[in-house]
């Protein structure tokens, strides 16, 4: 790379903000100003190596971002001869322009506009205000570019298609700002515990948001907020990456220049007045933590107070779960226990590892060593951050204790290795068990397992489902009873009446619609073999590559045979890739080690098993749901046709 080309890298990280701001005042579209802008850098890129960087290089590219800019307005004002005399001179007039800031302040709003999903936001934000390419965003939220692309794409357009109304208010920037900023401190996902990239981000953009919003209380909380957690960053892992609780933490690592800047943001909030908000009270909590000179010294007391407040602010389970570990610091462990156990029901919390965690510590400091382990393992269970599942089977393991009996995990692999099930009612059954072993614990013995903990959990996490899938469940739970020799396993299941199966076939008009979906080749193949086969779904699914018979159309499902038409025999081989082997629908990724399929449903050639019937309905609903003028999205048996031949038919 040239000095020149690191020269504008470098501008446009700081510039793009301005720049895209100022064009999206003047076209009214957020995605075209991102396309007007970047016109400006590839001409920088091309001009600046021959001509040298210029002496004020953002203006250079605001300048010529504009010309292009009026160019479009022009080519628009052509096209629509007859409002000729729009507003084109006050949207590029350079006397009474607004100041840029403004810009900036305008476009963090439009990015940050609740219409849009929250990781949505947090992408658009970064590349747009933080100048970071789709590359880089990928990096830093651990998924693939081209994820990035399609989403920040989704959003320009959901954002164009928007009525021109008041864009997204300051908490809604705020939440975006530390929603990036917490992926950054604690990452939910990958081998580390902390992204620091993401960290200076976000605050990078909230000082900008205080410059710009200089009377805004909640503004400055937040900045003070981010500014004491990143200086524990330093504190916070060991020499190989391990998490360190924040009571043994070394506070001289924590950074003092933070720190100050911290409490001059939270000075700053308190001098504007108001009631304290929810970043502000959060803030001042952190302030206690930096002020104690150890652990010892914090002021527990004051902190419960605080969270007190806030849970009236935003009473979220979250919230109250920080609020119960103050309890259990301030009051002891009895109290914190008590209040996370009021929690245990709350269904937002279900796979929320914090919440298991928590509680083991609780349980390990009042001597109920056997809980707190399996806590400890089931928090382990949940998380997707490597460095904190090492970290929480670490202290399981450090809990030494004699189990008797088979465990709930041993009892279930021995239960899933039945062999006088077929494969889809394991496949079922599996899925109830692990979920179960997930929230219980597989350490748990089997033998102590009953039928309010069941209950508790069904409630937990089935308690909206429908009553299908309640149904289902429940007889998965009452076979395993049953077999492991515990009666009334179910004991407070009641069967959930199940409303009429809802058996309309898709109308032609439907099908059309179905069938012009932007949807993957898996999933188009799927949908046109069921409706040209009319098999059923478990059907379908079951089939094998080795099986498929391409020039007679048709495949072998155990004893009878499934055949297709020229739609399904156009997209097979796409599908298929030159694979011989293995089931010919694939799930989307390799199994993890933990939930490895048997050698039936896996594909030796990539690893990946064979795709779930749950999954197909689910991502068939959810593509469909635009086209359903209820908003349910239609099911996969839909596609069946009503007079054609079912599977076991002669082949064509």
């Amino acid at each position: 790379m040239t000095d020149a080309h690191r020269a504008v890298d470098a501008v446009w990280k700081l510039e793009a903000a301005k720049i895209i701001g100022g064009l999206t005042r003047m076209v009214h579209d957020v995605g075209l100003a991102e396309e007007l802008a970047q016109d400006a850098l590839v001409a920088a890129l091309e001009q600046w190596p021959e001509s040298g960087v210029p002496a004020n290089p953002g203006a250079w590219l605001m300048a010529i971002a504009k010309r292009r800019a009026i160019d479009h307005i022009r080519r628009a004002k052509l096209a629509q001869s007859k409002q000729a005399q729009g507003k084109q001179a006050d949207l590029v007039g350079e006397d009474d322009e607004p100041p840029q800031d403004d810009d900036v302040l305008r476009l963090m709003f439009i990015t940050c506009d609740p219409i849009l999903p929250a990781g949505d936001r947090a992408a658009l934000t970064l590349r747009l205000l933080g100048g970071l390419s789709p590359a880089e965003i990928a990096r830093a939220l651990l998924t693939s570019e081209q994820n990035i692309t399609q989403r920040i794409a989704k959003a320009k357009r959901t954002l164009a298609a928007k009525p021109r109304t008041k864009a997204a208010e300051i908490p809604a920037v705020l939440e975006v700002t530390y929603l990036i900023f917490n992926e950054g401190y604690s990452a939910t996902s990958g081998d580390d515990l902390m992204r620091p990239g993401l960290c200076l981000e976000a605050l990078r953009l909230g000082r900008m948001l205080t410059t710009l919003a200089p009377r805004e209380a909640e503004v400055h909380g937040l900045v003070a907020l981010m500014e004491i957690q990143a200086s524990r960053q330093a504190a916070r892992t060991g020499p190989r990456g391990e998490p360190i609780p924040l009571p043994e933490q070394d506070r001289g690592r924590w950074d003092p220049l933070l720190i100050r800047r911290g409490f001059t943001a939270m000075l700053r909030a308190r001098d504007i007045g108001g009631t304290p908000g929810p970043y502000v009270l959060q803030a001042a909590i952190a302030v206690c933590h930096a002020q104690a000179k150890s652990a010892q010294d914090t002021e527990w007391v004051q902190i419960c107070n605080l969270y007190t407040a806030l849970v009236r602010l935003v009473p979220t389970p979250v919230v109250q779960l920080n609020r119960a570990v103050a309890f259990g610091k301030a009051y002891g462990p009895e109290a914190g226990l008590a209040m996370v156990d009021r929690l245990l029901d709350d269904p937002t919390l279900r796979d929320y590892h914090f919440l298991p965690s928590v509680r083991g510590d609780l349980l390990e400091q009042l001597g109920r060593c056997f809980d707190a382990r399996l806590e400890y393992e089931r928090a382990a269970s949940l998380t997707k951050n490597a460095a904190e599942r090492a970290f929480l089977l670490r202290r399981a393991e450090s809990i030494v204790l004699e189990v008797v009996g088979p465990t709930l995990g041993e009892a279930t692999v021995e239960f899933l290795s039945r062999t006088d099930l077929d494969a889809a009612t394991l496949r079922s059954y599996g899925q109830t068990l692990h979920r179960l072993c997930r929230t219980l614990g597989e350490q748990l013995p089997i033998a102590s397992l009953n039928s309010d903990q069941v209950v508790r959990f069904f409630v937990t996490v089935w308690g909206k489902a429908a009553p299908k899938t309640w149904n289902r469940h429940r007889s998965a739970i009452r076979t395993f009873g049953a077999w492991a020799g515990l009666s009334g396993l179910d004991a407070g299941l009641e069967r959930r009446t199940e409303p009429p199966a809802r058996a309309r076939n898709l109308q032609p008009a439907r099908l059309d619609m179905v069938w012009r979906l932007d949807a993957g080749i898996r999933e188009r193949t799927l949908w046109r073999l069921l409706h040209e086969s009319g098999a059923a779904v478990t059907t379908v699914l079951s089939l094998n590559v080795e099986d498929i018979e391409f020039s007679q159309r048709r495949a072998r499902a155990g004893r009878t045979w499934v055949t297709w038409r020229s739609a399904t025999a156009k997209l097979l081989p796409e599908l298929l890739a030159g694979r011989t082997r293995g089931p010919v629908f694939l799930a989307e990724r390799k199994s993890v080690p933990a939930r490895m399929p048997s050698a039936a449903d896996l594909c030796p050639e990539t690893g990946r098993g064979r795709l779930s019937y749950p999954r197909a309905e689910y991502l068939f609903k959810q593509a469909t749901r635009p086209l359903d003028p209820s908003g349910d999205g239609y099911t996969l048996k839909q596609l069946k046709p009503g007079n054609r031949a079912r599977s076991g038919a002669s082949p064509r």
